[in-house]
């Protein structure tokens, strides 16, 4: 299964590689008006066997998940309880604090979760990779991912061309932000393009399963090279969804996909599209309220990103699965939602 200081993403007052390489580095927050301030930075760091005795479980145990999940209110997505409260069972604190709870309150607890997790499941050290056979002008990523002289330099040639797309896709988006009728603003500018050892190590890949393909039709084929995200606050975001999409579309971009992930998936929440120009090049749009915005960004990306680790265990990948639908069942669900559907272009 990740706030930009760039100026087209500094228009977000109306309220989330690439990102951070470090697991369980912690990036500065985006202001939000009315939201807390930020956790003490000694206190996130705090291990797991460092929390009181008694009643307290070790963050992220058993124990401990057992019990949050039993705080949320019965008809939650994520609770043990049926949808239809049991009418024996009185209104109790578990109700009450159930109620108190929301994203931004729990976002402290769920940086402070996060860095318990990483002491406690150090992670794997990379692989040491020998390059000194290598041909002079060859490339080798840290994943081993190989690209030979003549590759590598068609590759390093389409990116110098995915650049020159993106400034005036980026351009476009600008436009987008300014004229769309409901408040949307960009964020995460700073990413907006992948970094070049990624786009080079996916151009290996798909060349790897098929060696005849040129990096050219590899790097055609790379759907977030060039990536964007919509923030709408939740009452108007679904309008705003339909407004970039027909905003996009008078552009001359056509949709290849649409997923909405509020609708089924636990670990992640937004709605993630893809786009192609008239000149073939693929780039996406994700569309986010502040809260998953930050959530993705800032909270589960370094969980999302050791998932996806094979080396790591079934424990420790059921931890990160909790962890993440933690976080995402705080956050709020924009209305008529169902009124955006999957989408995806035949061939």
């Amino acid at each position: 299964m990740p706030g930009s200081r760039d100026g087209l993403g500094q228009r977000h007052a109306p309220g989330q590689p690439d990102v951070p390489d470090t697991p369980g580095q912690l990036r500065p927050v985006s202001p939000r008006p009315g939201s807390p301030p930020g956790p003490d930075r000694s206190d996130e760091t705090r291990p797991a066997d460092r929390l009181a005795a008694g009643d307290q479980r070790a963050r992220w145990s058993r124990d401990d998940l057992r019990q949050r999940l039993e705080r949320l209110p019965p008809g939650h997505p994520s609770s043990p309880r049926s949808d239809a409260p049991d009418r024996n069972e009185p209104a109790g604190p578990r109700e009450a604090d159930a109620v108190k709870r929301d994203f931004w309150s729990e976002r402290p607890g769920f940086l402070r979760a996060w860095a318990d997790h990483v002491l406690r499941w150090p992670a794997e050290r990379a692989a040491v990779v020998d390059r000194s056979r290598d041909p002079a002008g060859s490339w080798r990523g840290d994943g081993n991912q190989y690209l030979s002289p003549e590759q590598h330099a068609r590759a390093k040639d389409e990116i110098i061309n995915v650049r020159e797309r993106e400034a005036a896709l980026t351009k476009q988006m600008g436009d987008v932000q300014r004229e769309n009728s409901y408040g949307g603003w960009l964020e995460g500018l700073a990413h907006r393009r992948k970094g070049d050892d990624r786009l080079k190590e996916k151009i290996a890949e798909k060349i790897e399963h098929e060696p005849d393909r040129t990096p050219t039709e590899a790097i055609r084929e790379i759907n977030d090279a060039i990536r964007y995200t919509f923030c709408f606050v939740s009452e108007s975001y679904v309008d705003g969804y339909w407004n970039i999409k027909q905003r996009l579309e008078e552009g001359g971009y056509s949709m290849i996909y649409s997923k909405n992930h509020w609708r089924d998936d636990p670990e992640y929440k937004g709605i993630n599209t893809r786009w192609v120009t008239l000149e073939g090049q693929r780039f996406e749009v994700q569309f986010h309220t502040s809260e998953s915005f930050h959530a993705k960004q800032y909270i589960t990306h370094d969980a999302y990103e050791r998932r996806r680790n094979p080396l790591i265990g079934r424990s420790e990948r059921r931890e990160i699965e909790t962890f993440q639908r933690e976080v995402c069942s705080l956050i709020p669900v924009p209305t008529n939602l169902d009124s955006i559907p999957d989408y995806k272009e035949d061939g």
